[in-house]
């Protein structure tokens, strides 16, 4: 990573513990993660629009219902209101 050894990577953890404090590395923590997963984010969308070869179809939509089973209406709730008003 960059061309860091542990013996740097301990050096800067320290320098920064020393800079911001206890309190606030976890918010700096959260930060840094949420900008490393936003610029991979970009990366990953700017690389499949730049290749028409790449699937489009990987990621969180693979888990989501097809639209034709998520638009048909539920038979329960349709036949308990149904009863009921008759």
């Amino acid at each position: 990573m960059f061309g860091l050894g542990a013996g740097e990577l301990i050096v800067v953890g320290v320098v920064v513990f020393l800079l911001f404090g206890a309190k606030r590395l976890p918010d700096i923590g959260k930060g840094l993660g949420g900008a490393i997963r936003e610029f991979r984010k970009v990366k990953k969308d700017l690389s499949l629009s730049q290749d028409p070869k790449a699937p489009r179809g990987s990621g969180s939509a693979q888990h989501e219902k097809p639209r034709a089973l998520a638009e048909e209406p539920d038979e329960k709730a349709e036949g308990t209101g149904s009863k009921k008003s008759e």
